[in-house]
């Protein structure tokens, strides 16, 4: 048994097949029913160990009624852990034996939804990603002493019977209520109570037909309460940050709420609004004759109604005129009824109530609760009109004969013949019977005493007959027009005379024989105009929310109320709704971006599906996954169209508040790029305080310090739609770059995209990305700092790198790159030197990729006669002094490269440049070609060259492609690094590197095994690589 019990304790926490765990445990009550299986014997068992059980209802007063009735008044009561939630203790008759029961209660839902922690606060994340954030369920604070009283008290209970409203969400709360004690007892026996009104026969009849609780039905609510929370919290984070910003004066403190109910509804009103303000009025034109007879005056309406055309009227008008005999055509007289009402539904009530006895949807729910739970009235929330056969009406009728007011007519319904006899109507929920009377009262006072009145007077009519009579109908011709009139006579008023809410009254007229002629008293023409139509009422508003589907029958009061306390709409004079100036301009806004989202067609879907669901026709997470999904691509073209939105509201908050790009920018909450390495939590592209430029950063800040500063060689850097398929933990997100001119290659394009998740080779040394290697240190560049502020580092030169294959755009094919030893650096096409014979050699290249003009210090100072270059065209502000190192020359300072870090994955082929290892030729040259001779990447005798300018490096040779500077390859060589050894052939570069150790060096051929090693190079200085000094006393340190 217990091994039964914490299975279906796995399977209800997980949501799988509860059904058939909880069906043995109905077995449990209900052997008779049980099929002769061999798990009877052990069901019987268990049956025979429950001695004390444990049962819940959704309200402390249904718990006190419920109780009342199972223990006949004798219930001892005591306190619970929270004060408004008693605890009932009494004997039973249950599952074949006496059993003490423990009746408590919650307080409507037992738990809440809500996004984890880091989703919570409003600024913390993207709007969108609130789409797909993980939620969880959690004890809201003024629940948490009704937890602990249930957790205290199950633990001495062996069962636990749900006594939760039977609908939807009382479902829902059963399974919270279950989740919560099976947390504490796995082994409990669960079984769920089925009642419609808090009745003796009705509770005695639960007790003896429990049944399991039904999972599908509180699926359907899982549904709707997790979708309700996304997309509110997503659009309304999104248009109360946006508009708050954009129209600060209106809407400075202003929550702009977005509920997917609530929308539509608010477009009900703004559409019936519009329409009366685009109503355009005619003037129509019709006859009508009259007849005096003694004192009574009979008026005989035209057959054609009226006519838009006022020629047509007139002729028509005066040919009556020219010839104006009336001539009884017929006189028919035939029985009229007017029909008692169907039995009262939720919506039906609410309607009737606000229209009869101005009372809103919401007080009337709210009044209709509380009569239930004190056992006066039956469950107020159903959808069904049709009263069932096994439910005995004459009882019910009987005890409303006490009363003084409509005591009488409820006898003339049990005397007339037949009984009383409810006119039946087409809806049922299978659930619960229409809304009626289950005793009599006659002590309630002020709106509760009017609400139950009203329920008492339309049960007792629709068991009544309907109100019968005699209608007349007499027919005329003048001059070939024809017209009308009717009377009516009241034989027998039957329900109206207990059901004030409906008139009908006598219309008497002369007594005309067919044939006979009369001169009409009057003959006119007249005119009128066509009228709009009026605001929406809320029985008007709820129709049409029952119409389209826009919530159930027990959230249309919800929704409203809503739309009220926002202040989308207010109320007239006559109680009919008015859209408010912020309600017009957001209907109006979204509708302009092309999804009607004050349009009913997104909700009712939504609706429709979770009937599925609640009917096990289709699957919780599919329907789930399907709408989070729709409505995001929404969200997300409604957040690009976001300006249409400002125009919108413009007209009716004022002018919208001019905002720059910056601000725009930071109004947009930045999306996730990847996991931060050292917390877990999001990185996102941030601006820096000063400047443009951006960085990478923890949302986890200040807890967490992880930051990744790109150097000042990138321009613009942006996240990309496209996602890593290799780096892990999924997703890393590629970004846009955008270089400096002159910090890059020729080869390499300025404008790329490329992953700093690792493997991207080159974009990581480009960027020094040392916490893909779990670095330290907040250093220059694209160093990461841990457990400091990632506040930028001191800017620093931009560094050229070798050109390694990055990701860029597929328009990109470039020459595959050169090999050389890691800690290579870029002097521009051409060198810096030639031997003095080259005129180029000494070429200083500006941002715009032009030559540098070189100019001297005229003005009186320090560096009076000092040369310097600046941009020729003067539209890139290079400035660079001649007699200091140059950016473009060769290496500022560079430490060693990092090792590759190990991957699972293969190696990704480059986006942008050629990785071809069939090159051949070509590599072989950059490598050193064939014997001595170096070959540039052009497959030709590179040119040796010395460096001219004053630097480090001044003096030291290298290679370059010797074809003119539009034409160079790229090729570059130090002549005194990588040197081949004599003989043999080398091979092709190995581009995948060998754990950090072969990048750039040569793969030798079979000669090379019989080759003497080289001798062992000087020891070099780790940041200017020159003999001679270490790092620590560098001079460029």
């Amino acid at each position: 048994m217990l091994a039964v019990s914490l299975l279906g304790r796995y399977l209800l926490r997980s949501g799988l097949q509860r059904t058939d765990v909880r069906r043995w445990c109905v077995c449990a009550a209900q052997t008779d029913r049980c099929p002769d299986t061999p798990r009877q014997a052990d069901m019987l068992r268990g049956r025979g160990q429950i001695k004390r059980v444990l049962c819940v209802a959704e309200k402390n007063d249904a718990a006190k009624g419920i109780s009342e009735i199972m223990s006949n008044g004798r219930s001892q009561r005591r306190e619970g852990m929270s004060k408004f939630n008693k605890i009932y203790e009494y004997e039973y008759h249950l599952f074949g034996q006496n059993v003490t029961v423990i009746m408590t209660s919650v307080s409507g839902h037992l738990l809440g939804l809500e996004f984890k922690a880091p989703f919570q606060k409003w600024h913390s994340c993207n709007p969108v990603l609130l789409f797909n954030a993980e939620v969880e369920k959690y004890c809201p604070d003024n629940m948490r002493q009704i937890k602990r009283t249930l957790e205290k008290e199950v633990r001495q209970c062996q069962a636990l019977v749900i006594w939760t409203d039977c609908d939807r969400e009382g479902e829902n709360i059963g399974f919270e209520i279950i989740d919560v004690c099976k947390a504490v007892k796995p082994n409990l026996q669960l079984f769920r109570a089925k009642f419609s009104e808090i009745t003796p026969n009705s509770i005695r009849r639960a007790c003896e037909t429990l049944t399991e609780p039904d999972a599908n039905v509180s699926d359907a609510v899982d549904v709707r309460q997790e979708l309700d929370l996304r997309i509110g919290a997503s659009f309304t984070r999104f248009q109360t940050l946006r508009l708050q910003k954009i129209f600060p004066e209106a809407l400075a403190n202003q929550l702009i709420s977005y509920g997917s109910c609530q929308f539509p509804t608010l477009g009900f009103v703004v559409e019936r609004f519009k329409a009366i303000q685009a109503f355009i009025p005619e003037t129509f034109y019709k006859i009508k004759v009259l007849h005096n007879v003694e004192d009574d005056t009979v008026e005989f309406s035209w057959k054609r109604n009226r006519l838009f055309n006022h020629t047509a009227c007139l002729v028509l008008y005066q040919i009556c005129m020219e010839d104006p005999i009336a001539t009884v055509t017929s006189v028919t007289s035939k029985p009229k009824s007017k029909w008692r009402p169907l039995p009262l539904d939720t919506v039906e009530m609410e309607k009737l109530v606000s229209r009869k006895l101005r009372i809103s949807a919401k007080e009337t729910m709210k009044i209709a609760e509380k009569l239930y739970t004190q056992g006066f009235i039956s469950y107020p929330r159903t959808e069904t009109n049709i009263f069932p056969a096994t439910l005995p009406l004459a009882p019910l009728v009987e005890q409303q004969t006490h009363s003084q007011v409509w005591g009488t007519f409820a006898q003339r319904v049990l005397d007339q013949p037949g009984g009383p006899n409810p006119r039946h109507g087409k809806k049922s929920d299978q659930a619960h019977p229409p809304i009626h009377p289950t005793k009599f009262a006659n002590t309630l006072q002020g709106n509760e005493g009017r609400v139950y009145e009203f329920i008492v007077r339309h049960f007792l009519a629709c068991v009544s007959q309907d109100a019968l009579g005699q209608e007349t109908v007499v027919d005329i011709d003048i001059a070939q027009e024809k017209f009308s009139a009717s009377g009516l006579m009241i034989i027998a008023r039957n329900y109206l005379d207990v059901y004030p809410y409906d008139r009908w009254s006598t219309k008497l007229i002369p007594v005309y024989e067919q044939g006979s002629q009369f001169q009409p008293s009057a003959i006119e023409m007249v005119d009128g105009q066509t009228n709009p139509p009026q605001l929406l009422t809320e029985a008007d508003l709820i129709s049409l929310m029952e119409k389209h589907g826009i919530g159930t029958d027990a959230t249309h009061a919800e929704h409203i109320e809503t739309i009220k306390s926002r202040m989308y709409v207010g109320l007239t004079a006559d109680q009919r709704f008015l859209p408010g100036e912020l309600g017009m301009g957001l209907v109006e806004g979204y509708n302009s971006m092309g999804y009607e989202m004050s349009k009913p067609n997104l909700r009712a879907e939504l609706e429709a599906d979770l009937k599925q669901v609640s009917e096990g026709r289709k699957d919780k997470l599919s329907v789930l996954q399907h709408h989070i999904q729709k409505y995001k691509s929404v969200f997300i073209e409604s957040v690009r169209k976001a300006k249409k939105l400002d125009e919108a509201l413009s007209p009716y908050l004022g002018a919208a508040q001019e905002i720059t790009e910056a601000e725009q920018q930071d109004m947009e909450i930045p999306l996730p790029v990847r996991k931060c390495p050292n917390c877990g939590r999001d990185m996102v592209l941030k601006k820096k305080r000063e400047g443009n430029s951006k960085y990478l950063s923890c949302v986890g800040y200040p807890a967490c310090k992880t930051a990744v500063w790109f150097p000042d060689m990138v321009l613009e850097v942006s996240r990309d739609d496209s996602i890593c398929p290799t780096c892990r933990p999924r997703p890393v997100q590629m970004l846009k770059f955008k270089f400096r001119r002159g910090t890059l290659p020729p080869m390499m394009p300025l404008e790329f995209v490329g992953c700093i998740g690792g493997c991207d080779e080159t974009l990581r040394e480009v960027l020094d990305l040392k916490y893909l290697q779990g670095g330290g240190g907040g250093g220059g560049g694209g160093g990461v700092g841990r457990g400091e502020d990632p506040r930028p580092p001191a800017p620093r030169p931009p560094r050229q790198v070798p050109p390694r294959a990055p990701r860029s755009n597929p328009q990109h094919s470039l020459p595959p790159p050169v090999p050389s030893r890691a800690p290579q650096q870029w002097l521009p096409p051409g060198g810096g030197g030639g031997g003095g014979t080259d005129t180029n050699s000494d070429v200083i290249v500006c941002n715009c990729g032009q030559d540098a003009l070189l100019l001297t210090v005229r003005k009186e100072g320090p560096n009076q006669g000092r040369q310097f270059y600046k941009c020729n065209a003067g539209s890139c502000n290079f400035f660079l002094w001649a007699d200091q190192p140059s950016q473009q020359g060769p290496p500022q300072s560079r430490g060693p490269p990092l090792p590759q870090p190990y991957t699972s994955q293969p190696p990704r082929p480059s986006l942008g440049f050629s990785h071809n290892p069939g090159r051949g030729r070509g590599q072989e040259g950059a490598a050193g070609g064939l014997g001595d001779q170096t070959m540039c990447n052009c497959n030709e005798a590179a040119v040796t060259r010395t460096v001219q300018k004053d630097g480090p490096n001044k003096g030291r040779m290298f290679h370059t492609c010797g074809k003119p500077r539009d034409q160079q390859c790229g090729f570059f060589q130090w002549a005194d690094e990588n040197v081949p050894p004599t003989g043999g052939l080398s091979g092709a570069f190995n581009g995948g590197g060998d754990g950090g150790k072969g990048k750039g060096r040569k793969i030798m051929g079979d000669a090379v095994a019989n080759k003497p090693p080289a001798a062992k190079k000087p020891r070099t200085c780790g940041i200017c690589h020159l003999p001679g000094h270490t790092r620590v006393t560098c001079p460029q340190r």
